[in-house]
């Protein structure tokens, strides 16, 4: 069996952040290097369009208030952004100065802007008042903070409700500490309560309260930004054995243990585990780097077709080798084994081949899909045969329920945090569309 791995593996702190920043000195002598493009393939590149080229012409000046006020024209979290978005594939893979090898470190740029602000305080804008409607945001990951983000700007009164018992969703609870520092997150999300959103945590909808009670409470509309919440399963004989975690779950106990929150005899890995991750994409890469953090003895991803397919990010999948994880090229799980009710080997399948290896661990990192409790307990939602939910083109993001949008991971539409940060602009654009004209029929009423 074909394996990749680095003998020396690196077993960083738990909350190491993987990349450094730039100083002052570096991030305008970086941004100095732009170019200005008349027709910017680096702002092409961007799902969300940053006007790139702009901001970081106010950084090389040492503008760094006039670019961070560019950057939230079109971010509500740059941060976020400048630290986890699939920067080779999007605007600094378009950038014109990588053909020549040296693309500018837009990522960085960005991330260097939002923490200046961060420390210093920068952001001072100016929110009309309240009073265009109510909106319900149910879930606080990428898509729910963009949509209330972007209502509040436009004086809507918006009201965010999280199960969690902190806002976040994916980026608080299913992005590893060593990407994405929770305290980055949490300055982000205290931007936007500072545009006058309310958040209020620890409250499922369709279980402590339905979509019809919160029209009853009186928002004029509703947006479901809930993501994918139910991992997807492998029929794998032995699945269910407690050795055989789904990454999600895995993620989140350990952003759980990084908070204080649980012990790290609550986290499924043990130090000198052996554990397999099953899967090919950045949540894989997320699991299996994590686990080395953990202290496992051997982290091993199994894939199922070759390196060139999978959907990770290159430097995802590079780091991991250089951390020490180790991969299986074309091969499969076929059986997960157990003595005693203690999971102990698997049976992998290489190009045609079965082998038994010894293993404590198995993560799957297969994908996910919506959870139900909101459909369920609310009439006239549609989804497709997988369970996304089905939404129009006009207004943009509406459900088949009238006055209810969804968007993000929930409508299977985007694939990472500025995708789906890009589709709730659009939801935004709908629903203030949607709720203006509700309120001129009501006027016209009157």
């Amino acid at each position: 069996m074909e394996t990749s791995n680095n003998p020396n593996p690196d077993t960083h702190n738990l909350k190491h952040d993987a990349t450094a920043g730039y100083s002052m000195r570096e991030a305008i002598d970086e941004a100095k290097r732009c170019l200005n493009c008349k027709i910017p393939q680096c702002r092409k590149g961007c799902p969300i369009g940053n006007d790139i080229p702009d901001w970081i012409h106010e950084l090389s000046m040492g503008n760094i208030g006039n670019a961070l006020k560019i950057i939230n024209n079109k971010s509500n979290l740059p941060a976020v952004c400048g630290r986890v978005c699939a920067h080779e594939r999007q605007c600094e893979g378009n950038c014109v100065l990588g053909k020549k090898g040296h693309h500018i470190n837009i990522g960085k740029l960005e991330r260097f802007v939002a923490d200046f602000d961060g420390e210093m305080n920068l952001s001072h804008e100016k929110i009309p008042a309240r009073t265009r409607g109510r909106v319900a945001v149910i879930g606080s990951g990428p898509a729910g903070l963009t949509v209330a983000g972007n209502l509040a700007r436009k004086g809507f009164d918006v009201e965010i409700f999280e199960m969690e018992p902190e806002a976040g969703g994916v980026l608080m609870f299913g992005i590893p500490e060593y990407r994405l520092s929770k305290e980055v997150v949490r300055r982000e999300i205290k931007k936007i309560t500072e545009l006058g959103v309310r958040i209020t945590c620890n409250v499922t909808i369709g279980q402590d309260y339905t979509v019809d009670d919160l029209f009853d409470k009186g928002f004029d509309a509703i947006f479901m930004g809930t993501g994918t919440g139910k991992p997807n399963r492998l029929p794998i004989p032995g699945g269910e054995n407690q050795g055989v975690r789904q990454a999600v779950y895995f993620l989140r106990r350990v952003s759980l243990f990084n908070s204080g929150l649980i012990s790290r005899d609550e986290v499924p890995v043990r130090k000198g585990d052996k554990v397999y991750v099953i899967g090919g994409g950045n949540t894989a890469m997320d699991a299996a780097r994590t686990a080395i953090r953990l202290e496992a003895s051997e982290v091993t991803v199994i894939y199922h077709r070759t390196a060139d397919k999978m959907t990770a990010l290159k430097a995802e999948y590079d780091d991991a080798v250089a951390e020490g994880v180790r991969f299986l090229w074309n091969s499969s799980v076929t059986d997960i084994h157990n003595t005693d009710g203690v999971l102990d080997r698997i049976t992998v399948v290489t190009d045609g081949e079965a082998a038994e290896l010894p293993a404590d661990k198995v993560i799957m990192a297969v994908g996910s899909a919506p959870a139900a409790r909101i459909v369920s307990t609310t009439e006239g939602i549609e989804v497709d045969g997988n369970g996304y939910v089905l939404t129009r083109d006009l207004p943009y993001g509406m459900t088949t329920r009238k006055g209810v949008f969804a968007g993000g991971d929930v409508t299977n539409r985007p694939a990472s945090v500025v995708h789906a940060m890009q589709d709730a602009q659009q939801v935004a654009e709908g629903i203030a569309q949607y709720v203006d004209a509700i309120k001129l029929m009501q006027a016209i009423d009157l």
